[in-house]
């Protein structure tokens, strides 16, 4: 990764996630601007906002109101503007099932949260480059982190 600013926008409902992500990733040695959305339609809202500034990668829970990161996910790959930005799952969930379904949607990377902050700040540093070294929409390489 290089020394620009990387934008990044967490999809997570869950408050004391949004919190323990933020300051893990302000903790991290890159510099960075978080931007966060709670439900799945609040980010649907924001990505399909033509004046909105895309960000170089999107952390999306799966379990969301209104509109959950499945549905989400697969509105991002079927929409042109949005196709290509790189999508980390972020999610409690451990299902192979889920994991399997998100890749063939289109994530990139998929990480199951932890409960240690030593663990998220190692997880979404070694996230980060896997998703914004622009893997190909094409390609098969997926990563699983923490699962």
């Amino acid at each position: 990764m290089n020394n620009l600013q990387l934008n990044v926008l967490l999809a997570d409902d869950d408050l004391d996630d949004y919190t323990f992500f933020k300051t893990a990733l302000e903790s991290l040695p890159l510099a960075t601007q978080l931007k966060a959305v709670s439900d799945g339609q609040q980010l649907m809202q924001l990505l399909n906002d033509e004046n909105y500034e895309l960000p170089q990668v999107l952390f999306l829970d799966i379990n969301m109101p209104c509109k959950n990161g499945f549905e989400c996910l697969s509105e991002i790959k079927r929409t042109e503007r949005l196709k290509a930005l790189p999508v980390i799952i972020f999610s409690t969930s451990n299902s192979r099932d889920a994991m399997t379904s998100l890749f063939k949607t289109g994530a990139h990377v998929y990480i199951r949260k932890p409960g240690n902050f030593q663990q998220l700040k190692e997880l979404i540093y070694h996230a980060l480059p896997l998703a914004t070294d622009k893997l190909s929409s094409d390609s098969q390489l997926k990563y699983i982190l923490n699962a």
